[in-house]
């Protein structure tokens, strides 16, 4: 009986699952950012750039931008602890380095090998579509003098570095530097030697370390809860933003660039990973779209992967079902070495360059931007914008002069940002395919009947005792 008046208030507050009121969010910030992306146009066009309306538009538009970003610093904030604290407490916990090798072996490997399947498929894609072909000169010229600061910025800034450099660069040669930083590969190596000779101290003394790890873990994925508490609107306010500030003209110019690259993204998402995971688990479309949900929404408003990592993390653990040992370990590396999308991109961008100045591309060349795109994207942060830059050193590997690179990459930054929030969405897509992957093939993996029965005790618990945004992880 008690529990049945326990359970009634909450059903009568349960709301829309998380992942819905995201999308929600998504789409009417879109809508809100469009108009006042053609509100600000008219207004300019009529009282000129210092009008008081226009005024109000910057300043709805700057607003928006402060949620979003005070948002993504949140999630910032608690991606370095969560995974520093959870990989300590896995591989210490985990006694077997055995398993912790084979978990490794198979993350990478699957991750490398998508990585080289989405570049091919990216080639494939601009060489059957070759959207450089239908660029206009004085298009090509217009939008290119607009970003050629930019560009060249880019072009200055990007240092491709050796294949020995980026292994290299894998151990940090100062820690405490690496978690300041945010260098996500170089915190999962620290994390894990650290559990690692843990399991090497005698019991007794490393067990309140262990302890602490395993408490400080749960306190941070009790922050994620709040934080997501705020996604909705906080997806709204970034949509709002990107939107009034770009709007849709500019996809005028390169559309068949534009869908080329989207096309090969969609094909990679909802083709090639499913087909991946039907392959090696039984994991069903529907399931795995599901639980990923809020992690895929969140990845395409915020165009960061490593923003987005603690809200991934709690996807693939709560929502499908992949145990804390693979999640802790498969995650954190995807959000630094597995780019799919980003190096889809790559090929499709390449190969748009060189067709802009009619240079066709031996197979070699193409052979050639596979590997560096590929090498390219192992230790590359998770953030916005940096699908460009490796996106100069790909062009440098084959050759291309600076002045060439110059154009053709002011010529794409325009549309960058928004192909920027789709390519970020497959990454933590195929995130999250691999965990559950490894998992899956570790027998670590909790059936889709085990996931209900947990989330559905979850609904039990009393609503004063369980953080508020839950509701919509059982849904």
């Amino acid at each position: 009986m008690a529990t049945e008046q326990r359970s009634a208030p909450r059903a009568a507050k349960r709301r829309l699952a998380v992942h819905w009121r995201i999308l929600i969010g998504l789409g009417a910030g879109l809508a809100v950012g469009l108009v006042l992306n053609l509100t600000k146009g008219s207004i300019l066009a009529a009282v000129g750039p210092d009008g008081f309306d226009r005024d109000l538009v910057d300043f709805a538009v700057a607003l928006n931008g402060f949620v979003g970003d005070l948002f993504l610093r949140s999630l910032r904030f608690i991606a370095v602890p969560i995974v520093l604290f959870s990989l300590i407490e896995g591989a210490a916990s985990l006694n077997d380095l055995k398993k912790l090798s084979r978990i490794g072996g198979k993350t990478v490997g699957i991750y490398l090998g998508t990585t080289a399947v989405a570049i091919s498929l990216g080639v494939l894609f601009a060489q059957a579509a070759r959207p450089g072909a239908f660029v206009p000169d004085a298009l090509r010229e217009e939008l290119a003098r607009g970003q050629a600061a930019q560009a060249a910025q880019s072009i200055k800034s990007a240092v491709a570095p050796s294949v020995w450099e980026t292994f290299l660069n894998i151990v940090p040669t100062n820690p405490f530097a690496s978690l300041a930083q945010g260098q996500m590969l170089q915190v999962v190596f620290a994390a894990l030697a650290i559990g690692i000779a843990l399991t090497m101290v005698p019991a007794e003394r490393a067990r309140p370390v262990i302890e602490l790890c395993g408490t400080m873990t749960q306190v941070i994925i009790k922050l994620v809860h709040i934080i997501m508490m705020l996604a909705p609107y906080a997806v709204f306010a970034l949509l709002v933003e990107v939107i009034a500030q770009l709007g849709f003209e500019v996809l005028g110019g390169l559309a068949v660039y534009t869908v080329t690259v989207v096309a090969g993204l969609a094909v990679m998402m909802f083709v090639v990973y499913p087909a991946v995971l039907r392959a090696f688990t039984n994991v069903s479309y529907k399931r795995f779209f599901r639980a990923i949900a809020p992690a895929q929404l969140l990845a395409f408003s915020s165009s960061s992967s490593s923003a987005t990592l603690p809200v991934t993390l709690e996807s693939v653990q709560d929502r499908l079902g992949v145990s804390e040992d693979v999640a802790s370990f498969a995650i954190p590396l995807g959000a630094t070495i597995n780019m799919d999308g980003t190096a889809l991109y790559q090929g499709v961008a390449a190969m748009f360059v060189a067709q802009l100045y009619g240079i066709d591309l031996t197979l070699t060349q193409q052979a050639m931007i596979v590997l560096t795109a590929t090498l390219a994207s192992i230790g590359t942060a998770g953030v916005p914008g940096v699908g460009i830059v490796m996106l100069v050193i790909v062009l440098q590997g084959i050759g291309m002069s600076p002045e060439m690179m110059e154009k053709g990459i002011a010529l794409i930054f325009g549309v960058d940002r928004l192909l920027d929030m789709c390519r970020t969405a497959t990454n933590v897509t195929g995130d999250c395919m691999v965990s559950a992957v490894v998992a899956y093939t570790e027998g670590e993996l909790a059936s889709e009947e085990e996931v209900a029965a947990r989330l559905a005790r979850v609904e039990m618990e009393p609503i004063d005792e369980h953080p508020p945004g839950e509701d919509g992880a059982a849904a």
